[in-house]
């Protein structure tokens, strides 16, 4: 027995654990963006978070179809590695690692405000409480992930379907209670509340409402098939988070409407004391019209989840900032210090706490408008980058493939122009100037942090004797210290069924190198009472429209890919005989795409188990997480 140790993340996140995912960080942002914009855009709120989303739309689908080429952890600095240099690639990736610290502290920030709904935690809504109890939050999660806390897909699943479905609850408890078209209306008085100022104020912070589609994007890595299941997860987040957000900010005028108070305007969202600035969603509730224990359990109900989602959120920065530092690292970008593990538990330690200080220090100094303002500067500044990458590679690259292709293209010069990313990237980037030219703490923390980052790269690349432009071959800096190179030369890669995993192929082709053979074989059981040469004219005709379908797979994956079909009784022995015929280093056997009696061990695996021809690697569901089985 030997075990394999793999470089690299492992695909095991279907659409579920993308979508969960996404929408974790997504939607958790209405539980203090809400507040966030309607301090300043008043009566205008829903327009301004309509109009915050369609800039959000552009960007989802030019992530689709980045994150779908480039499966790889990085969101914006990969694609634009791919499309400029690492340079403009740095550049795209230090300005969102801002957006991660921002992440963690704004989320943990917001953790106890609404932890004190709770029955005896009264005291952490206001300071030193609150800020005690978020860098407690913080520091928790920080041991937890450098003992390798990570994340679990099932419980994100849960939680965030549990999050979707309660702010559909609230809604729809809203349009039914408190809901009041003409006051909606009336409540509006353009150029005085708000004024023009207030609106564009609005419109820079809005984006922070959206900020987190990155995560799919980094995740993409992860992803069993990045080509199908990333659009098609930023597809279901981007009809959710559109339809959640704009419903909750209607009903949430209509319950706390813009009142005239001592000669100017405001709304209970967006003052504190009285005011629920920093848990929007529990004022809400609060003024929904229930009462007595319905009320008490609805605030209990909606405290519990929304601090939840927030410990979950700041959760997900880590985990998102210890994979994008793990990239920059690996493109010497950064020092290798920013990849190595604990030398106990593999967790990439340094990352964790070098960026979580900073956090600290953003909780400990800054207050919430600080915090919302620094997110959409850095935000901005990576989906400007990623909308241009798309574009300049539609230029630079036009033969690439893509499996998925935004809409909304036209021709120019023969190469087709996204026009979705075009202006994605103009309003992004306009969004960027106002956060800029609105808000002191972008000039004075934002501009400065990018400046400093930016000057680090130049030392270090220059003292590593790299050029600051061209891509550096991709380094692997820890090796566990009991890995061994394998030489495997050729890969026998059994296909049961009519689904067929182009990511099976590609994890076989990961064994073997890129000058090795991949041997795709069809199985079609005979049944006892047939000769082993009887028709079953159909069912070969099927399973060599299988195999090309593998083959075209495994070409656009860049494998070489061999395919053939036997006709088996024991589809163990025909493999194993299989193997021996061609010399097969390594039988790939993926039981995720099986049928029900081939899945997890079964009959198939347990004889090439037991008669090994050759080394046998056996990838399993076992939940929560694919395993390999190696022998």
């Amino acid at each position: 027995m030997a075990r394999l140790s793999e470089h690299g993340l492992r695909r095991t996140v279907g659409v579920p654990g993308l979508f969960a995912t996404a929408y974790g960080n997504v939607g958790s942002s209405i539980y203090y963006a809400l507040g966030l914009v309607a301090a300043h855009a008043l009566g205008l709120t829903p327009l301004v978070f309509l109009f915050a989303g369609g800039l959000f739309a552009l960007t989802a689908k030019t992530y689709a179809e980045g994150a779908s080429m480039f499966p790889e952890a990085g969101g914006s600095s990969s694609f634009a590695r791919h499309a400029f240099n690492d340079w403009i690639s740095f550049f795209a990736g230090w300005a969102l690692s801002l957006d991660y610290i921002l992440t963690i502290a704004i989320s943990a920030y917001f953790v106890p405000f609404y932890a004190s709904a709770l029955p005896g935690l009264h005291a952490l809504h206001n300071p030193p409480g609150n800020i005690i109890a978020a860098l407690v939050v913080l520091a928790l999660l920080v041991v937890l992930n450098i003992r390798g806390l990570g994340e679990s897909a099932r419980v994100n699943f849960v939680l965030a379907v549990t999050d979707l479905g309660t702010q559909i609850l609230v809604v729809l408890l809203g349009a039914v209670l408190v809901l009041n078209p003409s006051l909606l209306v009336r409540q509006v008085h353009l150029g005085t509340a708000p004024s023009l100022s207030q609106l564009i104020f609005a419109l820079s912070i809005a984006m922070l409402a959206y900020t987190g589609i990155e995560t799919v994007s980094n995740m993409a890595e992860e992803a069993q098939d990045p080509g199908n299941d990333v659009p098609r997860a930023v597809n279901l987040v981007l009809i959710a988070v559109l339809t959640v957000y704009m419903g909750i900010s209607v009903i949430a005028l209509s319950a706390l409407p813009v009142t005239h108070v001592a000669g100017h305007y405001q709304t209970l969202l967006g003052t504190t004391n009285p005011g629920f600035e920093q848990e929007p969603v529990l004022g809400i509730v609060d003024h929904l019209g229930l009462s007595g224990a319905l009320l008490t359990g609805a605030q209990y109900y909606v405290g519990l989840l929304a601090t939840t989602i927030l410990f979950i959120a700041t959760n997900a920065g880590l985990i998102g900032i210890s994979r994008l530092s793990w990239s920059l690292s690996e493109h010497r970008q950064l020092p290798s210090i920013f990849s190595r593990l604990h030398t106990t538990y593999r967790t990439p330690w340094f990352t964790i706490v070098f960026f979580s200080a900073f956090a600290v220090l953003l909780i400990t100094f800054a207050n919430i408008n600080v915090l919302g303002n620094l997110y959409s500067f850095g935000a901005m500044l990576s989906f400007t980058t990623a909308h241009a990458a798309i574009v300049a590679l539609r230029i630079k690259d036009p033969d690439r493939e893509r499996p998925y292709r935004m809409p909304g293209n036209v021709r120019v010069r023969g190469r087709l122009i996204p026009i979705t990313a075009v202006v994605g990237g103009i309003g992004t980037f306009a969004a960027w100037i106002a956060v800029v030219a609105l808000h002191p703490e972008a000039k004075y923390v934002g501009i400065p942090w990018m400046v400093v980052g930016m000057a680090g790269y130049v030392v270090y690349r220059k003292r590593s004797g790299l050029s600051l432009r061209h891509s550096v071959a991709v380094v692997h800096p820890e090796r566990p210290p009991d890995f061994h190179e394998l030489g495997y030369r050729t890969a026998l890669v059994p296909i049961f069924g009519a689904d067929v995993s182009a990511q099976t192929l590609v994890s076989a082709a990961k064994l073997i190198g890129k000058d090795g053979i991949v041997y795709a074989v069809f199985v079609l059981p005979v049944p006892r009472q047939l000769s082993l040469d009887a028709g079953l004219q159909a069912e070969e005709a099927l399973g060599r429209s299988i195999l090309e379908s593998a083959r075209i797979q495994g070409r656009r994956a860049g494998i070489k890919v061999r395919t053939g079909l036997i006709r088996a009784r024991n589809p163990g022995a025909a493999l194993a005989d299989e193997a021996q015929r061609i010399g097969a280093d390594v039988i790939y056997l993926s039981t995720l795409h099986a049928p029900a009696s081939e899945q997890r061990i079964g009959l198939t695996a347990s004889y090439l188990l037991d008669r090994r021809p050759c080394r046998i690697v056996i990838e399993t569901d076992n939940e929560p997480t694919p395993a390999l089985a190696t022998a």
